[in-house]
């Protein structure tokens, strides 16, 4: 898939045109990727373009540094080159307002439509216990179905709890573990037994079965969803056991 440069507006040329093409063809593999219903992390990336073309266009950036510069001199004594900016800074500051106000308006459609998708989704999935939850629920299983597929995907996930600024965060480490047949007789239940009976850190497992009602793709679209959905489900139930 064609990528963006973290740093495509600063990089080459800073020109309208130029970086015009150059987004266009990007945005024109993101919409390659929703059209297969890949939603991660290419919206992840979207949207973290846009943070950035947001303080570039609000000011909030330095942009000295953005503007092309020539060699001028060398200063052999302090052992420096000199530069200086090849064009008035109006001229490029008129350029950047360009770019930066279309690119803005293109990740905002790219945006609301990659929501909608992730939205679509998320109203196909379903998410239920397997048996009892027990009341420490931060690590445990999520068995993985598709309508039409007797396929399941097993994961083990693990909350994890992290510290920035002063803030507590959770997020979810989520890894598979193996693929299994439901038959008749072997279901789920039987499916987390087996898991329980070799994963021997785990004698009370967590387990949760994560169903789709349609095929998606697994990792770029199932799991980020369903991570959201296990989180949610998680932190509502460690709440409620704290009362």
């Amino acid at each position: 898939m064609t990528t963006l440069s973290e740093n495509w507006m600063t990089e080459g040329l800073i020109d309208f045109e130029y970086k015009k093409y150059q987004l266009l063809a990007y945005l024109q593999a993101i919409n390659a990727e929703f059209k297969e219903m890949r939603i991660y992390p290419v919206l992840n990336d979207i949207i973290e373009h846009q943070r950035v073309i947001r303080e570039i266009h609000s000011g909030k950036l330095e942009l000295s540094n953005l503007f092309p510069k020539d060699l001028e001199s060398i200063d052999f004594q302090q052992a420096k080159l000199n530069y200086v900016c090849s064009i008035r800074a109006g001229e490029f500051m008129e350029e950047v307002d360009k770019i930066t106000g279309f690119a803005l308006s293109k990740f905002a459609e790219q945006i609301e439509q990659g929501q909608a998708i992730a939205d679509f989704v998320e109203d196909q999935l379903e998410f239920d216990p397997v048996g009892i939850i027990p009341i420490y629920n931060r690590e445990g299983y999520v068995l993985l179905s598709q309508e039409g597929s007797s396929t399941i995907h097993a994961f083990q996930y693990k909350v994890n709890l992290i510290q920035y600024a002063g803030d507590r965060f959770k997020n979810i480490s989520i890894w598979l573990i193996g693929v299994f047949k439901t038959t008749i007789l072997y279901t789920l239940e039987k499916i987390k037994l087996q898991l329980t009976n070799e994963i021997k850190e785990l004698p009370n497992p967590a387990t949760f079965r994560l169903h789709s009602r349609q095929p998606f793709p697994i990792e770029e679209t199932i799991l980020p969803i369903g991570k959201k959905l296990l989180l949610k489900t998680v932190s509502a139930q460690a709440h409620e056991s704290t009362f």
